[in-house]
């Protein structure tokens, strides 16, 4: 599946999430805590190749996502995502192992879900700070964004990953 989006920082999570359903936004998952563990082999070839995978548990859920390389865009983070829920996450790990990989990356998120249509509309909480995300059709993504308030000059392409790690670089 062609996964397109963007990430908006925001200060105000209250505040969005007013605005989100006072544009015909509906609610679909209350705030929850992910857990997310990237994937790697040794020699960090997925990195390399600016591809990921990654291990999320959602309370007793653990799904296992595989992310293309980033295709070309100026203002969108456009990838190949392949994601499927895994019944034992024990097991996962280690068939992770036993194939060569290791744990490179861990980071933990609040996040709430709305929909809106085809439009997915995430507000996450993380070390990094508030962010909104949109994930749909670039069209979609531009017309809601801006009916929030929100230009294109304000769209993130960079993933948590990236966000955190600048904010970690920060620090130092």
């Amino acid at each position: 599946m062609l996964e397109i989006e963007v990430k908006i920082k925001i200060e105000d999570i209250d505040s969005v999430a007013r605005k989100i359903t006072a544009q015909g936004a509906h609610l679909v998952r209350q705030k929850y805590l992910e857990d997310n563990t990237l994937y790697d082999f040794r020699s960090q070839i997925l990195y390399k190749k600016n591809q990921a995978l990654r291990l999320r548990k959602v309370n007793k859920k653990t799904f296992l996502a595989f992310k293309g390389p980033l295709q070309k865009s100026r203002k969108f983070k456009v990838r190949e995502e392949y994601e499927t829920e895994a019944k034992n996450a024990k097991q996962l790990k280690k068939i992770l192992k036993a194939i060569g990989l290791i744990p490179v990356f861990n980071y933990k998120k609040q996040r709430t879900i709305y929909k809106k249509k085809n439009l997915k509309i995430c507000l996450d909480e993380t070390q990094a700070g508030n962010f909104l995300e949109l994930e749909g059709e670039r069209s979609d993504i531009v017309k809601f964004a801006q009916s929030l308030g929100f230009s294109k000059k304000e769209f993130i392409k960079l993933d948590y990953i990236q966000l955190l790690k600048n904010k970690k670089g920060d620090k130092d």
